[in-house]
């Protein structure tokens, strides 16, 4: 059966020029001439043809090269609207974008005890129905709705199987796409977190746009994505944590769930690994001002530890600072095996604590083979806690061009 989204576009000259429009943003006839080698007369029928069905529009002149100034075309921001879904350990989000990725509306819930898959089901339809009646879009111009899920899954069978850390029962082979297509009647795409993350990241900033791209996410867990040659790199199973498990120091500390290795990356730099340094610290006698926010110290959370750095406090910022010693001897492994033009990090911790961003690249670079003829630009999350989502919405409309 053909995807319904990709049957919108008549043919493949029609989809590759959306497509050349939509990577470039605005564009003329000239450059995408040069861009896919098409004839003027093929052009101007394609171009004619997706402006009459509404995919683009044009929208002004480019500079004079010597004669008639260029018309310009770009993707119709209102050719339609996608959905995006983001279902992760902490919190969990949905979006409502158009065709530019412009985010015209969100849902954001805190993943607790209650949060079952049906519980979360349930809350993410009533949010899109109320999203679309909100801004009186009718359902046949939604396109579709993408999910970016912890992993594990499976994005063929559109399964989410037994992710850790999720802070409610049920999560056990999760056939999502098929509950969310039955009760949204929309065409639903699947793939881990980190990836869609970095598909919004790659979409939303084209300044800083490269087709070899690392994205790294610090929080409850590690996670990470790669994009070579413009495209997610897709391994044979999708566990989008498993670079959590990378060991950086043999026989270290023990895994924060009681499972996994010894020594693992996420070990030393995600939230529990951070609140566990914490608890032992003061534990030893430690001065800090995480002592004064609870009665008893086993009850510290994350959000204790980032107040306390962000009012001053000694340990805490010390505890950030070792972390992010460990954080760049694993992002150093990482550069020197994947070598990407850019990476992106983004998660609560590398998105939100300067030192640690700081701290953690410069290390980083420091181990990395071939620097400085080898050079990496570093950048946090443009879209921060929206990411996964508006991500997620951006599969939906990349379906238009397969």
């Amino acid at each position: 059966m053909r995807d319904p989204v990709a049957s919108r576009l008549p043919n493949r000259k029609a989809k590759e020029v959306f497509q050349r429009i939509r990577l470039k943003g605005t564009i003329s006839k000239q450059e995408l001439q040069e861009a896919t080698g098409y004839t003027i007369s093929t052009l101007t029928r394609l171009l004619e043809e997706l402006v009459e069905l509404r995919f683009i529009e044009e929208t002004g002149f480019g500079e004079s090269t010597g004669g008639r100034r260029p018309t310009l075309y770009r993707i119709r921001a209102d050719y339609g609207y996608v959905l995006g879904l983001d279902i992760s350990r902490a919190t969990s989000r949905i979006v409502l974008c158009d065709m530019h990725l412009n985010k015209l509306d969100s849902v954001i819930w805190p993943m607790n005890s209650r949060s079952t898959p049906e519980h979360l089901i349930d809350a993410a339809v009533a949010a899109a129905k109320a999203m679309l009646a909100k801004h009186h879009i009718q359902h046949g111009d939604v396109l579709g709705i993408g999910i970016g899920a912890v992993g594990p899954l499976d994005r063929h069978a559109g399964m989410i199987f037994d992710p850790q850390g999720f802070p409610a029962e049920g999560w056990m082979s999760i056939p999502i796409c098929r509950i969310l297509n039955e009760r949204l009647a929309l065409p639903v795409y699947l793939d881990n977190g980190a990836n869609t993350a970095l598909l919004g990241e790659y979409w939303s900033d084209p300044v800083h746009r490269s087709d070899h791209m690392l994205y790294v996410h610090v929080g409850v867990g590690i996670r990470s994505a790669v994009m070579v040659g413009g495209k997610i790199a897709h391994g044979a199973f999708d566990m989008e944590g498993a670079v959590g498990q990378m060991i950086i120091q043999s026989d270290g500390a023990a895994p924060i769930s009681g499972k996994g290795n010894y020594g693992a990356w996420e070990s030393y730099v995600t939230t529990h690994a951070l609140v566990r340094t914490a608890v032992s610290q003061i534990k030893r006698g430690r001065e800090s001002r995480m002592c004064g926010m609870v009665e008893d110290v086993e009850q510290l959370t994350y959000a204790h530890l980032e107040q306390a750095y962000a009012e001053g406090d000694p340990l805490a910022r010390e505890i950030y600072l070792n972390a992010a010693a460990s954080f760049g001897i694993g992002l150093a492994n990482l550069l020197n095996i994947l070598h990407p033009e850019i990476v992106i990090l983004g998660g609560p911790i590398a998105g939100h604590i300067d030192c640690f961003y700081d701290d953690g690249i410069r290390i980083a670079i420091q181990n990395t083979y071939y620097y400085p003829e080898y050079q990496v630009k570093f950048l946090k999350s443009r879209l921060q806690d929206d990411a996964v989502a508006i991500g997620a919405a951006s599969m939906v409309i990349q379906q238009l061009s397969i």
